[in-house]
């Protein structure tokens, strides 16, 4: 990235949800190695109904909102869509103290450039994170 505080994640799957799941495992696979780290907690949230953009900024935020006030990190990620039209999240996630850090932590999910749509070979999305 041009600003030597950002990070540049992209991602891709068959469908949205499945994108979104990615782009969690990119965000976390850009500042720590979980290998060998074992999930001990479980978590579900709902990210409200909006814009596919949106609510991947909201899924993202709480992972850097769930790492700073609950040191938790997840370590794999399903998600679905809601009745509702917007997400639902689940978490298996480990204690952050558990796994190496490799980069920086982000702070914050930049709008800049920000995308998320389908594309010829299915959802793609393309993040910048502040580090």
């Amino acid at each position: 990235m041009p600003h030597t505080a950002d990070v540049r994640i992209e991602a891709w799957a068959p469908d949205r949800e499945g994108c979104v799941a990615e782009a969690v495992a990119a965000l976390v696979d850009s500042f720590v190695d979980t290998a060998g780290a074992t999930a001990d907690a479980e978590t579900e949230f709902a990210v409200p109904a909006g814009d596919d953009e949106d609510m991947l900024v909201g899924v993202l935020n709480e992972v850097i909102f769930r790492l700073e006030t609950e040191g938790a990190l997840p370590l794999a990620t399903e998600v679905r869509a809601a009745d509702d039209g917007g997400l639902l999240v689940h978490w298996r996630s480990a204690d952050a103290e558990a796994v190496e850090l490799v980069g920086a932590v982000p702070k914050a999910v930049s709008l800049h450039e920000l995308r998320l749509g389908p594309d010829e070979a299915g959802w793609s999305c393309a993040v910048t994170l502040d580090v």
